[in-house]
């Protein structure tokens, strides 16, 4: 009777244990800024936007962080997904203006317990550049509660420059030292668009921290067909993964993916009258997708 109350108790355990687990279902997507380029070519918001909508919410995204997205862009994205809402200010003037490195969040699921931005450069308390970036880049930052089971965490978001090699690298120190400052004993994620790639110097720099660690070689399962960024290219393939998802040791990959979902577009008709269509990528990036565990 001891022996099997015993096994009992220890199963018991083990489910609580179980159970106390947090999973997330997370990830980043450059969803491409809306300008007057992308509108001739047939690339325009308004018809990428419902589509990207669709996308997070088939793809049963809970909290992921979006780049280049201007103030209308984010705005049209939460009112075609209700539920959902998103932290993040303009890196231009610390509000509307210049894109952003938005967070989207489903509301039912997470409290944001603390929020902010800060600038990747030498002066983080003020729009301006940094080091030897060409842009204004900025970080949004959460501090969040998960809803049903009360665990907390730090999520970053960011938009590497795309020229400044010193930019990158103290821009990712940078981030590290705002997480110890923010919240020293919460795990924390990194998220973003890095301009750099898996065979970059600059990554290894990120990729070798211990601090952080890439969720694409602690993912347990992998479905990468392609890299991140597609440059509207539906039919091209490369295996340059320049966004990236950083996390904190403690954290569990269960899986990580590329998702490199296309849809159709008319393009006219053909001899016989009937429309012709073209297949064509939501953003010029392909979102990453991540399922998390935090015992």
């Amino acid at each position: 009777m001891t022996r099997k109350f015993t096994t009992i108790f220890a199963l018991l355990l083990i489910a609580l244990s179980a159970a106390a687990a947090t999973r997330i279902t997370t990830g980043c997507y450059n969803i491409r800024y809306d300008n007057k380029s992308d509108r001739q070519s047939g690339h325009a918001w308004k018809e990428r936007c419902p589509i990207i909508a669709q996308l997070v919410q088939f793809h049963d995204f809970e909290i992921f962080g979006t780049e280049e997205g201007l103030y209308e862009q984010l705005e049209d994205l939460k009112g075609a997904m209700p539920g959902w809402n998103y932290i993040g200010s303009g890196r231009d003037d610390g509000k509307r203006e210049g894109e952003h490195a938005a967070i989207f969040y489903r509301t039912d699921l997470f409290e944001v317990v603390d929020h902010g931005d800060f600038w990747l450069s030498e002066h983080p308390d003020k729009p301006g550049l940094g080091w030897d970036a060409v842009c204004y880049r900025i970080c949004t930052w959460g501090h969040f509660r998960v809803k049903a089971t009360g665990f907390e965490f730090l999520y970053f978001n960011l938009h590497l420059d795309h020229i400044g090699v010193k930019a990158r690298i103290e821009s990712v120190k940078l981030v590290q030292q705002k997480m110890k400052e923010f919240g020293t004993t919460l795990p924390a994620m990194l998220s973003g668009d890095f301009n750099i790639d898996q065979f970059d110097p600059s990554y290894k720099v990120i990729a070798q921290s211990e601090v952080l660690k890439d969720s694409y070689e602690k993912a347990e399962f992998r479905y990468v067909l392609n890299g991140t960024y597609n440059a509207y290219d539906a039919s091209g393939w490369n295996e340059s993964r320049i966004d990236h998802f950083f996390l904190s040791p403690s954290f569990r990959v269960l899986k990580y993916g590329v998702l490199t979902d296309t849809y159709r577009a008319p393009v006219g008709k053909d001899s016989k009258g009937n429309t012709k269509y073209e297949a064509r990528t939501p953003s010029d990036h392909y979102p990453i997708k991540i399922v998390i565990e935090h015992p």
